[in-house]
């Protein structure tokens, strides 16, 4: 080969190489993908609240993957029954996602409606751009029709007993209550009911097992603990940040990284989303199954759950404080201990379930990934297994005096339950 030729030769795969990152960048799924996240992010606590915040993602993405599966089929139906090959992709996955934005966001009707404009603008003019966008609104409009917006306002009930969970008094002495608890009766994506997976529920108040949870977050999760390091209180701190954008902004990355095209991608976030959002579904079904008290509740009331090795503090405080008016971080609102029941951890049913669907996708635990958090913008925190996040989670959950470690670690292997049956009876031909 002549230098001549050679260098003709790497301008040639240079130019394809930056033509394949140009297109990965580009992608109609990603781009839409990160508009949905931040216009849900954007909305009051009922709708960005990290359980609601997991449906209404998991709706744009199933849209955008049951438009995109009619197009280039890799897996049963799903939405969209009818198969249209010669059709637009991109315009397809733009449509749906679009459509299902202004239908449940109709105030950010300008804001979406020039994203879309610019989607659209991109794509040749011709039949399969018209296909597209028609393949992409049945897609939205069977999504919609679904149910999966239960949005409303429900009374925050409550009673008082030993192990049974209470809200707690706010910054302005207001109980302070779940914003979103409709989530536990939600229309599942591709679980039966919300109720199929049912934990084993939380150690007897009595049993010595209920003991060392109890003792071991009394320490590590005390505000004032002298046993928690500085590094496990910053890391308590970075995983409160809404787990839509964290795990969503993996993907991301991770689909440029590996340079998906749309049709991986649909898959790669309808995994991800469809399952995070039916382990919330199912979490927080058992959540209010159970109806268990938070450790700060326990502790302070320990006198009355008739166990000899737990001793009552009616003083103590968790890391993460519902009497403080400021971050600990100094970023974001007050780190509050979260208004709902302990057992299962929704953080960690929510991690687990995510990191489990990005497993099965790539067909591998190793991977090389970083996460952000909006209590540290900039700080990326790298990891080396998909599965070494739900186990840092069990730990940060604790060290923040949230959760009993029980809580955790049933959450962890019900996000890996539901997972499991997703992947088996919708993905498993895929990936």
């Amino acid at each position: 080969m002549t230098i001549r030729r050679f260098v003709s030769s790497c301008v040639i795969v240079l130019a394809v190489a930056l033509a394949a990152v140009a297109i990965a960048q580009a992608n109609e799924v990603t781009k839409w993908n990160n508009i949905a996240v931040n216009t849900v992010l954007a909305q009051p606590p009922i709708t960005s609240a990290p359980p609601a915040a997991a449906v209404f993602v998991a709706m744009v993405q199933g849209a955008v993957y049951g438009a995109v599966n009619a197009i280039e089929r890799h897996q049963r139906p799903y939405l969209v029954t009818r198969r249209f090959p010669m059709a637009s992709m991109d315009a397809a996955a733009a449509t749906a996602a679009f459509r299902v934005l202004d239908a449940l966001f109709p105030a950010q009707h300008a804001m979406l409606q020039a994203e879309y404009d610019a989607s659209l603008a991109a794509i040749p003019t011709g039949s399969l751009k018209d296909t597209g966008v028609r393949v992409g609104q049945a897609a939205a409009d069977a999504m919609l029709a679904e149910g999966h917006d239960g949005r409303q306002v429900l009374p925050c009930a409550f009673a008082a007993g030993a192990g049974v969970w209470q809200p707690l008094a706010g910054p302005t002495g207001a109980p302070l209550c779940d914003p979103s608890p409709w989530v536990a009766n939600g229309v599942t994506f591709m679980v039966e009911s919300a109720s199929q997976f049912r934990t084993d529920g939380p150690y007897p108040l009595t049993s010595a097992a209920y003991a060392a949870d109890f003792n071991e977050v009394k320490e590590l999760g005390s505000l004032n603990s002298t046993t928690r390091t500085l590094e496990q209180s910053h890391i308590a701190v970075f995983w409160q940040s809404n787990p839509a954008a964290n795990y969503n902004g993996v993907a991301r990355r991770l689909a440029e990284e590996q340079s998906l095209g749309v049709t991986d991608s649909a898959v790669l976030f309808a995994m991800l989303d469809l399952t995070a959002a039916d382990a919330i579904i199912t979490c927080w079904n058992d959540k209010y199954y159970w109806n268990f008290w938070r450790p700060i509740t326990a502790i302070r009331e320990a006198d009355i759950d008739d166990n000899p090795a737990t001793v009552a503090d009616p003083d103590w405080k968790p890391l993460f404080d519902p009497s403080l008016d400021s971050s600990i971080a100094g970023v974001g609102p007050a780190l509050i201990t979260a208004p709902y029941p302990d057992h299962p951890s929704g953080a960690t049913c929510y991690g687990s379930a995510s990191m489990h669907a990005l497993q099965s996708f790539f067909g591998t635990d190793e991977m090389r990934f970083y996460v952000t958090s909006s209590r540290f913008p900039g700080e990326q925190r790298y990891f080396d297994r998909f599965s070494d996040v739900p186990k840092q989670l069990i730990e940060a959950r604790i060290w923040n005096g949230l959760h009993f470690r029980n809580a955790d670690v049933q959450a962890a292997n019900l996000g890996r339950e539901v997972e499991r049956y997703i992947h088996v009876h919708h993905f498993a031909s895929v990936h």
